[in-house]
């Protein structure tokens, strides 16, 4: 598959972006959001699918591959993330779209879906977590709680140090991460490396980290309990597809327990046989699943 290129965007946010756009403007638009530690990139499998009847833009999200890297760990708060995406979809012309997130992507739809229901018509999720369900379970299940350490890790600055050359790739090796580095290969794994070597590249990624809110305890610590998760949360308001790959070992599967009390109009997909990254691991069932949803 070849590369399509990028067109820079320059938003009201401050930042640049580079991003894939594909199909024609006047089709039903929708909205790419990748996750850590990829590009549109993620999207690689699905674009020219949903380009036949829809006009697609895939970001490279602040802090990623060549888009602007602000230095502070306070520009990669959600709430300023968020305000990009309304800037890129204002950008374009665009009122309203279906917006689609991988991971760190899904949890800015997510939110991106609570707070501006008038911009979020539809909403579509792939192995990102609701950020109530995902706060309860970091202090209530004990096997997520173990799951989730490595954001312990990845909020530690020291960390930055040892990702150049040789110790890039075994960084990714180490993770979580290495499920992507075992499926994508050749040039596209190429692309990837290059991206990640880009200067402060890796720092600004991992910041998405270090701004979020999330409180990750050790394994056996014992924590307040956020006094959020015993009050009532907001529901999503729009039809949402969540599909999951369900061999995620970062995400378990109790990320889908009780969410349709906080989705009222939810369909879940599972995808059995791939995990973290399933739009990779099985594109087809990402683009079946959002096809027969109505996508």
């Amino acid at each position: 598959m070849t590369d399509h290129p990028l067109t820079r965007v320059s938003l009201s946010t401050g930042v640049e972006l580079d991003v894939q756009v594909a199909g024609d403007p006047a089709h039903p638009p929708v909205i790419l959001l990748h996750g850590f530690p990829e590009s549109h990139r993620t999207w690689r499998g699905i674009v020219p699918d949903l380009a036949r009847d829809h006009f697609v833009l895939a970001p490279d999200q602040r802090g990623y591959a060549r888009s602007s890297k602000p230095a502070h760990v306070e520009s990669y708060t959600a709430d300023r993330i968020v305000a990009d995406l309304l800037a890129l979809a204002d950008h374009f012309g665009l009122d309203r779209f279906t917006l689609v997130g991988h991971d760190w992507g899904g949890a800015i739809a997510w939110m991106a879906a609570l707070r501006h229901a008038d911009r979020v018509a539809r909403l579509v999720i792939v192995n990102a977590p609701h950020p109530f369900i995902f706060q309860r379970s970091l202090i209530d299940d004990r096997a997520q709680r173990r799951a989730s350490q490595y954001i312990r890790a990845f909020r530690d600055t020291s960390l930055d140090r040892g990702l150049v050359g040789a110790g890039l790739e075994r960084f990714f090796g180490s993770t979580f991460a290495h499920v992507l580095t075992s499926v994508v290969a050749g040039r596209d794994k190429a692309a990837y490396l290059d991206e990640w070597a880009q200067p402060g590249a890796m720092t600004a990624m991992l910041n998405w980290y270090r701004a979020s809110a999330f409180i990750v305890p050790e394994t056996d610590e014992v924590v307040p309990r956020p006094a959020f998760l015993d009050a009532p949360f907001p529901p999503v308001t729009q039809p949402a597809l969540v599909i999951w790959g369900m061999e995620d070992k970062a995400l378990l599967p109790v990320q889908l327990d009780g969410l349709d009390a906080f989705v009222p109009d939810l369909t879940i997909r599972r995808v059995d046989g791939a995990g973290h990254f399933v739009p990779w691991e099985d594109a087809p069932a990402v683009i079946a699943a959002m096809r027969d949803w109505g996508v």
